[in-house]
């Protein structure tokens, strides 16, 4: 669990949005980051975002839902959502766990994502559900 990013404390109702704002989630935090890291699967290795972990309950679309533009591939079991105004990756419905959301570190109000270190890269090239 990490419960601060740089000078920013992960508030435990912390507020995230798209590029441009006009997508705008509350996530709830109340242990801060879990599990926060990367994966090396197609898409994650193009968008490059460090994405953690709620569950579906623990995040909220405020603003902007209509926005919000679903892309699936693969199996099609993952839902991966981005603003069809600025493309920005907001969050997604994991394949591995269905029950939980991956949402985009990046997008957290405050955070700068480059100010983790040492993030463990999940290995999503050769996912658990693919064998």
């Amino acid at each position: 669990m990490i419960k601060q990013v740089g000078e920013v404390k992960i508030q435990p109702k912390h507020r995230a949005t798209c590029h441009c704002g006009i997508v705008e989630l509350e996530l709830d935090l109340p242990e801060g980051l879990i599990d926060p890291k990367r994966c090396n699967c197609s898409i994650c290795r193009r968008k490059g975002a460090v994405m953690a972990y709620v569950p579906l309950s623990g995040l909220r679309v405020l603003l902007g839902a209509e926005h919000l533009k679903l892309y699936q591939f693969n199996s099609g079991v993952a839902k991966h959502y981005f603003c069809s105004n600025c493309g920005i990756y907001t969050h997604h419905q994991t394949r591995s766990n269905p029950d939980v959301y991956g949402f985009n570190v990046g997008c957290l109000e405050g955070i700068n994502p480059f100010d983790l270190d040492d993030l463990p890269v999940s290995d999503g090239i050769n996912h658990e559900s693919d064998q």
